[in-house]
């Protein structure tokens, strides 16, 4: 996505150097998703310099760098690159401007070049005026009661994998139609989700309004609502939204009231900007005050935050009110990224079951990134982890097998399961995992991977699950029951492939 970006490098006071990079630092463009400001705040240290480096769609990170006459170089980890790699920056003063760049980035994202013109001396943060206004101190924090809803991980489909910015009336109908039509919506598939760049701008008295993409979002709703399903939307705490436009920062109760006007189902909440406004000790009251505002409204809307695992969120998202929160940074339609999230959810377990999900983010089926034994793990691990199954495919013109997978109702039963219990890792030999979760009906949901570049066996040991040789094994893919040989189970499983089973 699109990010407004914010540097806080906040340094102890230090002699003059031969660039001096201390003081306040902005850099500000307009482009079609909105206005993009960048805010650096640096004070340096002779030669050297360390701080904090934040975007406004995550928490703060330390830095350290050094100054190399005009140069200046830094490397920052980020908590949600589990790869253990320091991403690196550069940049280049000359006179009150500073080029800075991002030094290692990654192929299929290239580094863009941020001009940061320095506006005044001064080494303390403070948001652009545009930002609106500074907000009051919120209350002590108090849990609140669960709202009910979502006694299951939510299933649907989600606008952004797809369709990002391109979304609009006429797709979401589109895709409402073929959720019908797929059979997508009787597997169990109810919630149409719009993302990001939805939003117009706020009349004279507040109120948010679509823009032209969405020119009837009431409308929409009850056309979404007229096939039996319902209607996501998508907003942040901050004021501005990832992709730049209006978000909810001030605006909380109004825009709860007016989602709930229009007939709104579902809420992702996405932190983006709003560390430009917020400590990291308010992110529980911030999300908790839009919780409370959609519960006011008196229509049952499910609450997704959306804040990329930080703080530890899988803890207290329960407390503010969140059916749902992410665990993890974006995925992407690759089975790197997707195995480093799905297997990175290992510790989670226990924080996950009816009402409150840890969610690792949507659904990348079909999307043509990956194999067809690479989208049946991708399948058969979400499911096995109790995530919301959120597609994010174009559900129109999907393939026979895409829509096999997306739709198998044995997998699907398993994600479901009333007992709400996540799988968690009974055994690894290398790249070969066996994950398993227990079943409302006494029985455990098994999945034999094997991460290798090539087919291989996998056998489970039927007493690590609580089992013994009577066991019946279903294997859930083939749609057949098979054979224990005594007191173990062998498969052999296809190169980052699975086995997904049910034994009783």
């Amino acid at each position: 996505m699109r990010k407004l970006l914010v540097c806080l490098a906040l340094l102890a006071a230090a002699p003059q150097t031969a660039v001096n990079l201390a003081g306040t630092w902005r850099f500000e463009q307009t482009n079609p998703s909105g206005k993009r400001i960048t805010i650096c705040v640096f004070e340096p240290r002779g030669s050297t310099f360390t701080g904090t480096f934040a975007t406004l769609d995550d928490r703060g990170h330390i830095v350290r760098g050094q100054i190399h006459g005009n140069q200046i170089t830094f490397d920052v980890q980020f908590d949600f690159d589990m790869s253990g790699k320091l991403t690196q920056y550069q940049g280049e003063m000359s006179g009150d401007d500073l080029k800075l760049t991002r030094a290692n980035p990654p192929a299929n994202r290239p580094s863009t070049e941020i001009l940061l013109h320095k506006i005044s001396s001064d080494t303390t943060y403070v948001p652009p005026p545009e930002l609106g206004p500074v907000h009051k101190p919120f209350p002590p924090f108090k849990r609140i009661a669960p709202n009910g809803l979502a006694l299951a991980p939510p299933m649907g489909w989600n606008s952004w994998n797809k369709f990002a910015g391109r979304v609009d009336d006429k797709t979401i109908r589109a895709v409402a139609d073929a959720m019908v039509s797929s059979g997508m919506r009787d597997a169990g598939y109810i919630y149409v989700n719009i993302d990001d760049t939805w939003e117009g701008s706020r009349d004279k008295d507040g109120n948010i309004h679509s823009n032209e993409k969405f020119p009837d979002m009431k409308a929409l709703a009850d056309y979404v609502h007229s096939k039996g399903l319902k209607l996501g939307i998508y907003s942040s705490p901050g004021p501005t939204t990832c992709a730049g436009f209006a978000g909810s920062y001030g605006h909380e109760e109004q825009d709860a009231r007016t989602w709930a006007q229009w007939g709104v189902d579902y809420l992702k909440y996405d932190w983006c900007s709003a560390s430009a406004v917020y400590q990291r000790d308010e992110m529980k009251p911030a999300y908790q005050k839009m919780a409370l505002a959609l519960r006011a409204t008196g229509r049952p809307i499910v609450f997704s935050l959306c804040q990329y695992g930080l703080l530890h969120v899988e803890e207290w998202g329960p407390t503010v009110g969140g059916n749902l929160w992410r665990t993890t940074d974006d995925i992407s339609d690759s089975r790197t990224r997707m195995s480093e999230i799905g297997f990175g959810q290992e510790g989670n377990e226990k924080y996950a079951g009816p009402g409150h999900w840890n969610d690792p983010d949507m659904l990348e089926i079909g999307n043509g990134g990956m194999t067809h034994d690479e989208y049946v793990t991708h399948m058969s691990l979400w499911a096995l982890l109790a995530a919301p199954l959120l597609a994010g495919n174009d559900i129109a013109t999907m393939s026979d097998d895409t829509k096999s997978i997306l739709t198998n109702k044995e997998v699907i039963a398993i994600d479901q399961d009333k007992k709400g219990v996540q799988a968690h890792r009974i055994s690894q030999q290398g790249q070969l995992e066996i994950w398993a979760r227990p079943l409302a009906d006494g029985s455990q949901a098994v999945g034999l991977f094997n991460r290798r570049e090539s087919p291989s066996p996998i056998t489970l040991d039927l007493k690590s699950i609580g089992m013994t040789h009577a066991a019946k094994i279903r294997d859930l893919w083939k749609h057949r029951d098979e054979a224990s040989a005594g007191a173990s189970f062998t498969a052999q499983v296809p190169a980052h492939g699975v086995v997904l089973l049910k034994v009783k």
